[in-house]
């Protein structure tokens, strides 16, 4: 039988389950929130001294995953234990943080959440909004810590400014972060002041340089949108068409991975990536045909990114120059988002993920020298964050 090479939160908790018998305990988690073989994490827990949790949390997408972006999920009931599903992601934006009589019988809520490693991934933002909530009604919080997929390592893009935070940037952090769940955790306790009455379970086995694959664990789709471990290197550049009216190829079975839009010409966009020399990456020109969201039914012409080589990919930059590559091939026919994202009506939806305007104002001007020094700055915008992180790291 195959054995992971590191052990999760979850799978060490099994292993003293006994601190969890006879508390009440809720369970905020989603699909991904597996054991190393395979078992999910409620059951695995229900059928240890743990015994059955009292109430199960969902975050984005539900407990099981099973909605789209930005729809919500309704409360529901567990069939196998019989718990009270409570929704985290309702259909407005109060719902995204759990109400005080959420946690009313527990003593626990534990807290194991698969992250991918990127600013906008919402999963982290739940899991520390919820255990503010929690630790204000006296219930503790054990997070239970799991893999950085794209390693603890690299560090890529700016900090989100001041008046642009949201959902998808709920803390100032730059977009691949490079931290783990419970690092981040650790992070935000720190700046918020955090009282005790909260742990991390730690894992063990994991050093930073890995990548998921080398961690022996099963990639489980955390989102629907995110079914293999390629999807997730590309998102944190990926995740940007989003912000705009291409195709980032939700409605097929590539998302992130492929882009594109009606009208677009791929070999004359594959030049264009190309010049820009990017490493660890190909671009192959293809069409598809979402089946659902942008232009569902129509074919689109675009590319397939392929991440060749996950050390030097630069995942974030990489998106940053298809938005740039995308305009000049549509022209005036390129358009950014305009519909409310994540709940905020008042800023472009680029904008939320970029965490400032500069990125849009320079794509809209076809101003290559401003694009490139807002590039340029990520490093030194991150250094506040690179210092705080030393103080937080739990894997060195």
């Amino acid at each position: 039988m195959h054995r992971a090479n590191v052990a999760t939160g979850l799978d060490r908790l099994l292993e003293r389950a006994q601190d969890l018998a006879g508390r009440s305990y809720g369970l905020l988690g989603h699909g991904a929130s597996v054991t190393a073989d395979g078992r999910p994490a409620h059951l695995a827990l229900a059928s240890s001294e743990a015994g059955s949790p009292a109430a199960l949390f969902g975050p984005e997408h539900g407990y099981y995953g099973v909605e789209q972006d930005m729809v919500a999920s309704d409360h529901g009931v567990d069939p196998w234990t019989g718990a009270p599903i409570v929704s985290l992601y309702g259909a407005e934006e109060d719902s995204l943080r759990p109400a005080p009589e959420a946690f009313e019988g527990l003593d626990v809520l534990v807290v194991d959440l698969q992250d991918i490693g990127s600013r906008y991934y919402t999963y982290v933002a739940t899991a520390v909004w919820a255990a503010e909530v929690a630790l204000e009604q006296g219930v503790e919080v054990w997070f239970l810590d799991r893999p950085n997929p794209l390693g603890g390592e690299r560090v890529e893009g700016n900090l989100v400014s001041p008046g642009f935070e949201s959902f998808v940037g709920a803390f100032e952090i730059p977009v691949r972060h490079g931290v783990t769940l419970g690092e981040l955790v650790c992070l935000e306790a720190r700046r918020r002041g955090w009282p005790g009455g909260w742990k991390i379970v730690e894992m063990t086995g994991w050093r930073r340089s890995m990548l998921f694959a080398e961690t022996g664990l099963p990639w489980i789709a955390p989102s629907p949108n995110m079914p293999t471990l390629e999807t997730a290197l590309i998102y944190p550049g990926g995740c940007l068409i989003e912000g705009t009216e291409i195709s980032e190829g939700r409605g097929t079975t590539r998302p992130f991975e492929l882009c594109g839009a009606p009208g677009i010409d791929p070999v004359e966009l594959v030049g264009r990536l190309e010049e820009r020399g990017l490493p660890g990456v190909s671009f192959l020109p293809t069409y598809f045909k979402p089946q659902f969201q942008k232009h569902a039914g129509e074919v689109c012409g675009g590319v397939q990114v392929r991440v060749t080589d996950p050390e030097p990919f630069p995942s974030y930059l990489c998106g940053v120059e298809l938005v740039w590559a995308l305009r000049t091939c549509l022209g005036e026919s390129f358009d950014w988002r305009r519909d409310p994202y994540e709940f905020v009506t008042h800023r472009p939806a680029i904008d939320l993920l970029t965490g400032d305007e500069g990125f849009r104002r320079a794509v809209d001007a076809g101003d290559r020298v401003a694009l490139d020094a807002w590039v340029a700055g990520w490093p030194d915008a991150a250094e506040p964050f690179l210092a705080e992180r030393e103080a937080v790291l739990l894997y060195t």
